[in-house]
């Protein structure tokens, strides 16, 4: 992990794109200023993990199985 210090008006920059500002320090917190292109999901950590948990269950849930029988259906017609 790369730590650096910075103070409130400097930024950091991350490639050619994406350019990270502290705007605000004040005692424990910091206020950041993100810029990026909008292709690129930003999340505060605790809500990209939400969203990782989410879409691990998803995929982990049982489709029922009349879409299992029509994904099998499918599945076969392409093959003949």
């Amino acid at each position: 992990m790369l730590v650096l210090t910075r103070k409130p008006g400097q930024s950091i920059r991350i490639g050619d794109r994406i350019e990270v500002k502290i705007i605000e320090a004040d005692g424990d917190q910091i206020k950041l200023g993100i810029s990026a292109p909008r292709e690129i999901d930003i999340h505060r950590q605790e809500v990209y993990d939400a969203i990782q948990k989410e879409n691990n269950r998803a995929a982990a849930a049982k489709l029922p199985d009349e879409l299992m029988q029509a994904i099998q259906t499918i599945g076969k017609k392409k093959k003949e």
